[in-house]
This record gives structure tokens, sequence and C-alpha cells, in this order.
């Protein structure tokens, strides 16, 4: 197989897009492309790339049939910078080889996320993990940001204070807040990436973290847009269904009432919206 070089992709490698308040993705190395994926897929009979309307018709039956094979040949490397407790999130994701920035080796840099006012909201009543999608008042929001803001100055005062006693690295950073920044490299095959991107794309995902992958998707799109219109036609804007769903969808199309109830008849409903 040929080197597959991107020309929209060449374009935007290396380059920091922001993210946050002090955040970045960069594409720092992809292999691969949408032709790698239909000349993988093709290989068992001897032939590569056709038409742009082929390749496009066997990406999308790849997706739309879970033949993920193919979509493994492509590999991206990104570098991120993102607030630890995003990070802590992101390593969930154990498909992919990651090297982060070591407070053992390093004195860490004073900086923290700061939330926008907008990002500032109550705990959700009906989400245990996630807040309101409302923010909260003016005057709330002012007194949330300077607790956050002062705790983090008298943090970084007592780190700098314990380097200067001589205390090792390893220990004076131990009181640093999850709000600071971190950086690491991540790599990763286009297959597991749209499996994260799938997740923390998701409503339900943490705001902080879908906003990098709002980010990600637009660079994987530049360097595999017919593969990235199928992702989001099959799996991030697409529903699976249970076996009772599909039989209440039979019955509504025959004019029947919706035979679930309950809880389940919620989360089908939560889908079709």
């Amino acid at each position: 197989m040929a080197h597959c070089v991107v020309e929209e992709a060449e374009a935007v490698l290396d380059k920091s897009f922001p993210v946050l308040d002090k955040g970045f993705v960069r594409l720092v190395d992809y292999l691969g492309s949408d032709q790698r994926i239909v000349q993988s897929a093709r290989v068992s009979y001897g032939e590569g790339t056709k038409t742009y309307r082929q390749d496009k018709g066997l990406i999308n039956y790849l997706m739309r049939n879970d033949h993920t094979s193919p979509f493994e040949q492509v590999v991206f490397t990104f570098h991120i910078k993102a607030p630890i407790f995003v990070a802590r999130q992101w390593v969930r994701h154990r498909t992919a080889r990651m090297n982060e920035i070591s407070g053992r080796y390093s004195v860490m840099k004073d900086e923290v996320y700061a939330p926008s006012a907008d990002a500032i909201a109550l705990q959700s009543e009906d989400n245990k993990q996630g807040r309101k999608d409302e923010p909260v008042d003016e005057a709330l929001a002012a007194r949330v940001s300077a607790l956050l803001s002062g705790n983090a100055k008298n943090t970084f005062d007592t780190y700098h204070e314990l380097l200067d006693l001589g205390i090792a690295r390893e220990l004076a950073r131990i009181n640093l807040p999850l709000s600071i920044y971190t950086e690491f490299y991540w790599e990763i095959d286009l297959h597991n990436l749209f499996h994260f991107l799938q997740l923390r794309l998701d409503h339900h995902a943490q705001r902080e973290i879908r906003e990098y992958a709002e980010v990600m998707l637009e660079l994987v799109r530049k360097v595999c847009p017919i593969a990235t219109e199928a992702f989001e036609n099959h799996r991030l804007n697409g529903r699976s269904f249970s076996a009772d769903e599909v039989e209440a969808i039979r019955a509504m199309s025959r004019g029947e009432s919706n035979p679930l109830e309950g809880r389940a008849l919620e989360i089908f409903l939560e889908k079709l919206k």
C-alpha cells in the first residue's frame, strides 16, 4: 500500500486548536485515510481504491455491519492539554497508547481550569453524575469562581514553598488540585477512536470532555471524511433497539398502541428524540 497523504490533514498537522480556557488539541501524526480503509477491506481479492461512490458505499457497509478491522488500519496521534479531571476520564479508554507529563520529573505549571460562568451549574436531580443544563445566576457564579481561584492560589503557594524547601517534586505535587492542566500524547486507531467519540460526544458525558471530543471529531474528518460521515450516520446519530423495542416499532407501524410501559417506555422514547 502507498503512504496516504491527505492535503486537508496536512494543513492542520501540528496546529493547536484551543479547548476550554487553557487547553488544546493537536493532531501530531496520522497513518492511513479513507483510502487505507477500502484498500484493507478489498485486499482479500486484490483490488484497491475504486470510484468515490464505490468507496463511500463500501465504508458505509463496513460501518453499518460492524466490520471494524479495516478501520483499525488508520491510526492517529494527538497531543492533548487538559485538566487532570478530564485526563482521568480519558484514560478509562484503554485501547490507546498514552504518555503523560510527569510531576516527578517536571515542575508543574501554575495553570488550572477556571470554568466560565455558563459552565457553572447545580447538581442535576435526575443524573447522579452530571450537572443541570441551566447555569447558576451571576452572583453565585462569581462566588464559585472566587472560591475556586482562591483555593488554586493557596495550593500553588504551598507547592512552591515545598519546592523551595527542597522537598522532592514527587511529594510537593501531592496537594495539587484536579483542575491543574496536564499534557499527554495519545495514539489510537480509528475504530477505537470512533468508540471514544461516540461516548464522549453524548450529551450525558461531562461538558468539558465533550468540548475536546468536538474538536477531535473535526480533525478526524480532515483525515477520513467518508468514514467520519458514516460514523455520524450509523453510530453517533444512529440508534440501536432491543428486541422489545423493535417489536414496539412494528406494533406502532401497524397502528397499534405501544406495548412498552414504565421505565422501558421512557428509555424507548428517549431514543426516538
